[in-house]
């Protein structure tokens, strides 16, 4: 079978791997499909709550996750069809590296924010917000020309509050976000694999949505369905 229309070679780790038109269509289309499913999610959990932090913390959660399938759509349809010029797309391509750290923190932040946490994390509760707005500004130059410093950014941003979530005396829910995180650890494979693998980075996107699927059905479910809500209030 010729892969020369479905994945072009692969390229040095200190330059961008440019996809196919083929690979460019799939990674604009495994990202725009999710974009509408998460603003109605988001619009679910926010009509669902019940005081001002489980609104807070459902804002914050649909933000991240929005604008994750949203700007990643539209730095990959700008790449792919309205190309103008270098210093556009480098800010694009920036924008959508930014925003996996705020999603990631906002992610957490139904969880950190409605769940009781242990006595020496509960003062860890907007860390992982703080990181997402601070650590993408002062890696920004680093990661884009040291890829694997990107990669390594990504771990700790998703594992660091994983340890504070340990902590929760109440652990319904952690196996739900245990298969979400394996989620996101597989597709990390795929992130790294442009010009190995056809449609890597379309694939790494699948699996990035099934991880935040996973993700949001464990925050519905245990967080802010009326069982959920019936169950903080006796306490």
């Amino acid at each position: 079978m010729n892969l020369v229309r479905f994945m072009n070679n692969r390229v040095p780790s200190n330059k961008r791997y440019q996809p196919t038109d083929y690979e460019h269509a799939a990674n604009c289309a495994t990202h725009a499909l999710w974009v509408i499913p998460s603003l109605l999610g988001s619009s679910v959990l926010h009509f669902l709550s019940e005081d001002q932090w489980e609104r807070v913390s459902a804002w914050l959660y649909g933000a991240g996750l929005t604008s994750l399938f949203l700007i990643s759509t539209l730095f990959h349809m700008y790449n792919h069809v309205l190309y103008l010029s270098r210093s556009v797309e480098h800010c694009f391509h920036m924008c959508d590296r930014m925003v996996i750290y705020f999603f990631i923190a906002a992610s957490y932040a139904p969880w950190l924010n409605l769940r009781e946490l242990g006595p020496w994390t509960c003062h860890m509760r907007f860390s992982p917000l703080f990181h997402s707005l601070s650590l993408p500004f002062s890696l920004s130059l680093l990661v884009s020309r040291y890829k694997l410093m990107e990669l390594i950014c990504y771990t700790v941003m998703g594992v660091f509050p994983a340890l504070v979530i340990l902590s929760m005396p109440d652990r319904e829910g952690l196996c739900e976000l245990l298969v979400g995180g394996a989620c996101y650890c597989l597709g990390m494979v795929f992130f790294k694999s442009d010009g190995l693998v056809p449609f890597a980075h379309a694939i790494w996107h699948l699996f990035v949505a099934m991880g935040a699927g996973v993700h949001y059905y464990a925050i519905y479910r245990y967080l802010y369905t009326p069982a959920a809500n019936q169950m903080k209030t006796s306490r």
